[in-house]
């Protein structure tokens, strides 16, 4: 049963979807809303076989502090045995993502639903 988004900050907004937790990021994505949002992030991936869904579609801007925490979220799911994927639809970001190599550890998904109809999607090696 999805539920009404609960703003945790301004750019961050956490919901369940199929039993997944969505975090849904929102507007620029830089330093400052890294620092904001890593406390948030770092409780959702600490927790054993956490499942999770980042949501970056509301997204505006994203830029390498963005990049840091999905890899760093990715890392930390995987190491408690968890799923971890993504969604992403802007052309800037998507490129930024394959060009740096992140699109084949997290690869990304069009929508929510494709994402939450995937295997675990989290196991690539660079």
């Amino acid at each position: 049963m999805q539920q009404e988004p609960a703003p945790l900050t301004r750019h961050l907004r956490v919901r369940q979807d199929r039993g997944h937790t969505v975090l849904e990021f929102h507007g620029e994505i830089d330093i400052a809303a890294a620092v904001e949002l890593l406390p948030y992030l770092d409780r959702m991936t600490a927790r054993p076989h956490a499942r999770i869904v980042i949501d970056l579609r509301p997204v505006e801007f994203f830029d390498c502090s963005g990049l840091r925490l999905l890899y760093r979220a990715r890392g930390r799911v995987l190491d408690q045995g968890g799923q971890l994927h993504l969604v992403c639809v802007h052309p800037l970001t998507l490129r930024v993502l394959r060009l740096t190599g992140l699109a084949r550890l997290l690869p990304p998904h069009p929508t929510l639903d494709a994402a939450l109809g995937q295997p675990e999607a989290t196991s690539g090696s660079v």
